[in-house]
């Protein structure tokens, strides 16, 4: 089953495209997710017990955890065909029993981006996410949504 369910999700993931940051996953070291959100896909995978790499269609990134509940972000996005650098922060915090609440913003010198959401835990390894995100470019209209996805972890 476990074959199946990944199978299923990698081919959702390849066939799509990014549109939105990866949600603030909690893993352990050693573990992966592989996620869906709205109109997009990431991966990450926790290397240490405070570092985890990320890849999205559009951007590579990492996380260092500071703390149990706070994160520095440094990421590359490729942004109109020109890559851009950017930093940030993330703060994650229970809510609830199977409900965690998340905040991050990142930015670079012509965006800012912040996303706020949750994560609601099915089983041990898989989330429901609900989110809302603002994409703020310097130049052009900024970009307010909210979005629905799923993270498998393994």
């Amino acid at each position: 089953m476990k074959k199946i369910a990944l199978t299923v999700v990698s081919l959702l993931t390849l066939g799509l495209s990014t549109g939105f940051a990866a949600p603030i996953n909690n893993l352990t070291q050693g573990e992966t997710a592989l996620g869906v959100i709205d109109d997009g896909f990431y991966i990450e995978h926790k290397m240490s017990d405070n570092l985890t790499l990320g890849l999205q269609k559009n951007d590579i990134y990492g996380q260092v955890n500071l703390n149990d509940n706070i994160r520095a972000i440094v990421g590359s996005r490729d942004y109109n065909s020109n890559s851009k650098v950017y930093v940030g922060a993330a703060i994650n915090s229970p809510l609830a029993p199977s409900l965690d609440g998340y905040a991050s913003l990142i930015g670079a010198n012509d965006f800012k981006e912040l996303q706020v959401g949750a994560n609601y835990n099915l089983t041990h390894n898989l989330d429901v996410n609900f989110n809302y995100r603002s994409f703020m470019p310097d130049g052009g209209s900024n970009s307010n949504r909210t979005a629905l996805g799923a993270t498998l972890k393994f």
